[in-house]
């Protein structure tokens, strides 16, 4: 779930909601919101049975294609770089831990 939660924080700019959907899916987002976390969902899982129906289900949502690609290739992203850290024990550095959970200083 991480990856997803990651997904809202980039795409979505909404990092508390982030948190929530990482920690259990079931936070207060909406229906264009879940359709991108589906789809997320799916490349994570089940790449290889993505379909039109897929893509059909994110333009109904007001996702295009390219979009789409921005949705898998985060994801994808996410977790290449989620085992990586897995298995080697890396711990996340406090600045990047608390991007998008903090203000920016001006």
């Amino acid at each position: 779930m991480v990856a997803h939660g990651a997904i809202l924080r980039i795409y979505e700019k909404k990092a508390p909601v982030a948190d929530q959907v990482a920690v259990n899916r079931k936070a207060d987002i909406s229906e264009r919101q879940r359709a991108m976390l589906d789809f997320a969902m799916k490349v994570c899982q089940k790449s290889d049975e993505i379909d039109d129906a897929d893509f059909a289900a994110l333009h109904a949502h007001g996702f295009s294609d390219e979009d789409a690609w921005d949705i898998a290739a985060i994801t994808a992203f996410f977790g290449l770089s989620n085992r990586m850290a897995s298995f080697s024990g890396m711990q996340p550095n406090p600045e990047f831990y608390l991007m998008g959970r903090v203000p920016k200083q001006k």
